[in-house]
């Protein structure tokens, strides 16, 4: 078994879970649609509660891009931020009255801010993962960008917004356009930028048994076989070397 095997043990149940509980949570919001009667509180709260579920549940794939990589200690961290807007949303659901707590609200806010930050920093870090010199400057600049809005959007919660300066305000749209900007600009390179000069791409022919394991391999870990053959290959001249 190979030492990633755990990795994308949790990956497969963590993904199973995900898809699991939206699908009842979907299936709960259909129910309250259709059922007969009057639209009420409690329906309301049903379909809420299914379009938060159905968007931690986006956030939680975009923390399994990381799984296996470099990076994975990103994806971990928001996958237990996550938690924090879960908990307090449905607080806020389902509470009677805690939808106007003070410290509940805030809680949730800088949760999801945090929750949000994370999840895109997985994608951009899980897709540049092999890119281009120019493109990693790109990406680091990006990720300071996206933590100081989430830095100083954060703030702005938590002081209720109060006695800030006009600059502040202005800065916060400077550094948000900038971290759009280079989130799109680093995303557009990966995808349909100029590849790096390197050694002409070898092609690689299996042996039919070897490669029929292949792609069931793949299959069973929702990946690409020539992603788990690049995968394997990467890990065995690491170990050689």
């Amino acid at each position: 078994m190979s030492p990633s095997s755990p990795t994308r043990q949790v990956r497969k149940v963590v993904v199973r879970l995900t898809i699991g509980s939206f699908s009842v949570a979907a299936l709960l919001g259909i129910a309250a649609l259709l059922a007969g009667g009057r639209f009420g509180e409690t329906e309301a709260r049903i379909l809420l509660t299914t379009l938060l579920v159905g968007v931690v549940s986006i956030a939680v794939l975009c923390y399994l891009a990381t799984a296996g990589k470099r990076f994975q200690a990103v994806g971990v961290a928001g996958g237990v931020t996550v938690l924090v807007p879960l908990a307090t949303a449905l607080l806020m659901i389902w509470g009677q009255g805690l939808a106007d707590e003070p410290a509940v609200f805030k809680t949730f806010a800088v949760g999801a801010i945090a929750a949000a930050s994370l999840a895109q920093a997985s994608l951009l870090l899980a897709l540049c993962e092999r890119g281009r010199r120019l493109i990693r400057r790109l990406l680091a600049a990006t990720l300071v960008f996206a933590g100081l809005v989430a830095l100083m959007t954060a703030v702005l919660v938590l002081a209720d917004g109060d006695n800030f300066p006009d600059w502040w305000f202005r800065l916060l749209g400077v550094v948000a356009i900038l971290d759009v900007l280079g989130t799109v600009t680093v995303a557009a390179l990966v995808k349909f930028g100029p590849s790096e000069s390197s050694p002409e791409a070898a092609t690689l022919t299996l042996p039919p048994v070897l490669s029929t394991r292949l792609a069931e391999a793949a299959a069973s870990e929702g990946r690409s076989p020539s992603d788990l053959a690049t995968e394997a290959i990467e890990r065995y001249l690491g170990g050689a070397g």
